[in-house]
Formats: structure tokens, C-alpha cells, sequence
């Protein structure tokens, strides 16, 4: 059976994203890290995880971000997806998130804390789900300005201008 776009937004109760896209919180943990048991980085205490469902549609894309903690992406169904990666010491890393292994694709891949980050689909959509520890917390996400990302990484001009919308 084939499952349109629409019909898996009003399933599972998307809403649009910030960075594109469209996201549903499936989990957040009901135990708490205290602040103090966390890096300096979190500024106050988080849940020990959350999840989402992430969606992707053609002509979108999920812009470059960053948070403050490991985000681990699976893979369900539609088609692959690519995370641009651009890690914390220079380094670009282009992720294939998708079922077809021969073609190099993984059903899971790790995004590390405090890289940036875009995505986009490459085909009709993608829906995957996110899993973020310490727990996703908007107070931990940073959208990305394409001046000050390509100060940072002159050789990706033109993949951050591409996934930057300001």
C-alpha cells in the first residue's frame, strides 16, 4: 500500500519544523539529568532522551543546525536520505540514511554534539526518526547563519549556502 505525504502528517500529527521538515516528539523520558551532572554547555538540567519522527518531502530540506548532544537517526521508510556533516574540527562527512546498503546507505547513523548539520531527501520524502541523549531541548538548538558558517568552513561555501536560509 502506498502512503501518501498527507496521510502520514495527519497520522502521526506533524507539525512543521524550524529547520524544514515536519516533527512529532514520540518520547521524552520522565527522569531528569541534573544541571550539574551535565557539561557546561547545557544550561540547566535536561530528560535523559527524547525521539521524534522526522519527515522530509521533495523541494524541502532541513537547513544547517546544531545541538548540544549526540542525535542518532533511523531510517523507516520512503526514500534515502543525505545529512550533511560539518564536525566540530573541520572535517565534512556526508551520511547516506536509507535501506539500500549496496549503495552504502545505513538504517542508523550517528550525528555527534556540537557538529552542524542539513539534510534533504532524495527522492519523494523520507520518514526517520531522531533520538537525542541528553534530551532535546530547544534552549540547545542553533540555526545557522551562511556568513559566519563559511568563515568556519571556506571549503563548504557552496553546500552551506545551498542548506542555509538566512
Amino acid at each position: 500500500m502506498d502512503i501518501s505525504i498527507q496521510q502520514l502528517i495527519q497520522f502521526y500529527q506533524l507539525l512543521p519544523h524550524p529547520e524544514g521538515g515536519y516533527y512529532k516528539e514520540t518520547y521524552r523520558s520522565s527522569e531528569r539529568i541534573p544541571a550539574d551532572s551535565l557539561s557546561e554547555k547545557f544550561n540547566g538540567e535536561r530528560n535523559y532522551s527524547t525521539a521524534i519522527y522526522f519527515l522530509l518531502e521533495k523541494n524541502s530540506f532541513s537547513a544547517f543546525h546544531r545541538i548540544q548532544s549526540d542525535e542518532c537517526w533511523h531510517f523507516y521508510t520512503g526514500d534515502a536520505v543525505d545529512i550533511h556533516v560539518l564536525h566540530t574540527n573541520g572535517n565534512y562527512e556526508l551520511i547516506k540514511l536509507g535501506s539500500n546498503i549496496e549503495m552504502g546507505e545505513q538504517y542508523q547513523a550517528i550525528v555527534p554534539a556540537g557538529a552542524w548539520f542539513a539534510s534533504k531527501t532524495n527522492g519523494q520524502y523520507s520518514l526517520v526518526g531522531c533520538t537525542v541523549s541528553p534530551g532535546f531541548d530547544f534552549a540547545d538548538f542553533e540555526l545557522a547563519k551562511a556568513s559566519a558558517l563559511i568563515l568556519q568552513y571556506p571549503n563548504q561555501e557552496k553546500l552551506i549556502k545551498h542548506f542555509c536560509r538566512s
